[in-house]
């Protein structure tokens, strides 16, 4: 069974998370509840028990799926979910994301979210994304409130500054705040990964292994469907593609060189990244595969040099091409 690692106001986690999106068909593909399900046991079954989730994947039946694993094993198992976009699927897939932050709508996303989950109690609450018209403080203070009332055991928050990061903690302790992080993205090093380290608040990166870059490149497209998404980001077109594809050769030829796989260097490179910054880390990769859960797990025992972790930083540098094709709901969060 993997270690577990505490992130802030003294939550412990298993050592490697695990990211639901992909059970449900958001990376397009079709998608089998019965697979998904048996992805999710054998997640728990190998001590991956911090499972993540949010109210807006499948519209609510990522939760539902998630409900069918926790009707037995809810004491087995440290539960995220999430609130605070309320879009629908294709204004999403077209780039327009609304977001709500009020306190009425965090009162009524976590009764909705605790009938979908069959659950009393969800251990981890993050702010999705942040509503730019409503203070933090404001969100934060009603999440607060939940805490009081028994729904909710720990805050976090996903996408924010490290400006928001401070004045959230200010109102209640933060846990966990959830960014994309990987070899591929790494503008949270700059302030936030900083901030978060100064507070005791744990990073937990989604997308670890690159927003679907490295499993495009060097894992079967079936792991997270068709990956028709990746075309409609900047990163996977043109002169950047090629540009990118060259991080994705250094990390293969680590791999090579330690009998590895390109995943596991990746998230054992992201592993000593945030030893170097003094955060506590938690990646959360998802997969809709049972080895492909192994296979993660097994990074935990990859161990890099410190050139290699510098030869790796240092291509992770040149990557070139933004990561959403609209960067107006992140980009000004992440310095």
């Amino acid at each position: 069974m993997p270690e577990s690692i505490t992130l802030g106001d003294e939550l412990a986690v298993s050592a490697m998370g695990f990211g639901g999106m992909a059970l449900t068909p958001v990376y397009g593909g079709a998608v089998d509840d019965a697979e998904s399900l048996a992805t999710l046991h054998h997640a728990v079954d190998v001590g991956v028990t911090f499972l993540d989730t949010a109210n807006v994947y499948g519209s609510g039946d990522n939760e539902r799926l998630f409900a069918r694993l926790l009707a037995d094993r809810r004491d087995e198992v440290t539960l995220a979910t999430k609130f605070g976009i309320v879009s629908n699927p294709a204004e999403r897939a077209a780039g327009r994301v609304a977001l709500r932050g009020d306190a009425a709508y965090v009162r009524q996303c976590i009764d909705e979210s605790l009938q979908r989950l069959q659950t009393d109690t969800v251990d981890l609450y993050y702010l999705h994304r942040r509503d730019p018209n409503v203070p933090i403080e404001e969100t934060v203070g009603a999440m607060a409130e939940l805490v009081t009332a028994g729904k909710v055991r720990h805050l976090g928050l996903s996408e924010v500054s490290a400006a928001d990061l401070r004045a959230a903690n200010a109102v209640h302790p933060i846990a966990a705040l959830q960014s994309e992080w990987s070899i591929w993205t790494r503008d949270v090093e700059a302030a936030i990964a900083p901030a978060a380290a100064e507070l005791g608040i744990g990073l937990v990166p989604f997308s670890p292994l690159g927003r679907g870059f490295l499993a495009g490149a060097v894992r079967s497209t079936a792991d997270m469907g068709d990956n028709d998404f990746r075309r409609t980001m900047p990163r996977f077109t043109g002169a950047a593609l090629d540009a990118n594809q060259r991080v994705v050769d250094a990390v293969v030829a680590v791999a090579d060189d330690d009998g590895a796989t390109p995943a596991q260097v990746a998230l054992a490179w992201l592993r000593h990244r945030a030893e170097d910054l003094g955060v506590a880390s938690v990646p959360i990769p998802g997969t809709r595969r049972a080895a492909r859960i192994d296979e993660n797990l097994a990074s935990l025992s990859v161990t890099l040099t410190p050139d290699q972790v510098d030869a790796l930083g240092a291509a992770g540098d040149a990557v070139t091409g933004a990561r959403y094709a609209d960067m107006s709901h992140v980009g000004s969060s992440r310095e």
